[in-house]
């Protein structure tokens, strides 16, 4: 594995040589949150390395939450920076979805072509965290272009897949040195984040207990959380691999594709007024079941990859995590 090691003013030049080709878009804080805007020459300094996740999850770059598929749209490179792995490993179920069936969605292939992904390592990790359950590490492994980390004034740059290797190679790096492996401090960052999260989510049944629970009954457990479910789709909107669409017809023969939730009510309604998921207690069953069941099931990849995001963003205080270890306990 060949590691760049790019002193900080070589990493903000790096940057900027970016910006004469391709559109950059990093995390910047505003309103005291962490969400991905567009990077110029002016505001490169104020990029946010620290932390996990953004509000906004990766799939919005490839999968818009308002796309006119009618109107030929402006193909442009860009790079996204400081991608967290469970919005990465997001992807393998997005592409196969998307990519990998008998029909390709010509729009998701496009932006996926014309995109490098930066992924970085966490940092920190908040109360809802849990990737580690499934299988995942706080650090980017595959599915992007270049593993990005940080440390004491230098950023170190890994190729993870043939296009990060051509993008690197496109400019003229002046890395400090080149090495072999990361650096043992970042290795060791790495662990010490790793056994963090290991120690928080020790009792979050993993991916087969979760779906074998899940697959039960329990009628009462779901109508007791479902108690304070508003059906904003919330959870759904923001999770990373939540990938339910309208088509929508529009005046002059445009349609659009918007955005879609199981938990909005009428997601399932049929002729005649028929809905098998008319409950809300059935609804928010039915996204758990796709998540541990159904999607693995047709796709070979986990719906779920514990970046936390649904239970920040409820409403309802739903907490996903409670919900699966109650069903466990259960039995």
């Amino acid at each position: 594995m060949k590691v760049f090691c790019l002193p900080w003013n070589t990493w903000l030049e790096f940057l900027r040589d970016i910006l004469k080709e391709y559109q950059l878009i990093a995390p910047l804080v505003r309103d005291g949150y962490a969400d991905f805007g567009e990077i110029t020459a002016a505001n490169c300094d104020r990029i946010k390395y620290a932390g996990n996740t953004t509000t906004t999850p990766l799939k919005a770059f490839f999968f818009p939450i308002k796309e006119n598929v009618i109107r030929n749209r402006e193909k442009s490179k860009r790079v996204l920076l400081g991608v967290p792995n469970c919005d990465l490993a997001a992807l393998e179920l997005l592409d196969s979805i998307y990519l990998g069936g008998d029909f390709e969605d010509h729009f998701y292939k496009e932006s996926r072509e014309n995109t490098v992904i930066f992924g970085k390592d966490c940092d920190d990790i908040k109360d809802s965290c849990h990737c580690v359950s499934y299988g995942l590490n706080p650090y980017s492994e595959k599915n992007g272009d270049i593993s990005m980390s940080y440390m004491e004034g230098c950023v170190y740059l890994s190729p993870m897949s043939a296009k990060g290797e051509t993008f690197l190679a496109k400019f003229d790096l002046s890395p400090s040195e080149i090495l072999e492996a990361l650096p043992e401090q970042v290795v060791l960052n790495r662990d010490s984040i790793a056994t963090q999260l290991n120690a928080q989510t020790k009792d979050v049944p993993d991916e087969k207990a979760s779906r074998i629970c899940i697959e039960k009954e329990n009628h009462e457990l779901w109508r007791k959380h479902a108690s304070t479910c508003v059906s904003c789709g919330a959870c759904s909107f923001i999770c990373p691999t939540c990938h339910c669409f309208l088509l929508l017809d529009r005046k002059g023969f445009e349609k659009v594709k918007n955005w879609d939730a199981c938990q909005l009510p009428g997601f399932s309604r049929v002729a005649a007024g028929e809905d098998p998921l008319a409950k809300l207690s059935e609804r928010l069953k039915f996204r758990y079941l796709c998540k541990f069941s159904y999607k693995p099931d047709m796709f070979h990849a986990l719906a779920c990859t514990g970046c936390g995001r649904c239970i920040d963003a409820c409403i309802g205080k739903i907490n996903k995590n409670e919900v699966i270890t109650q069903a466990f306990q259960q039995g």
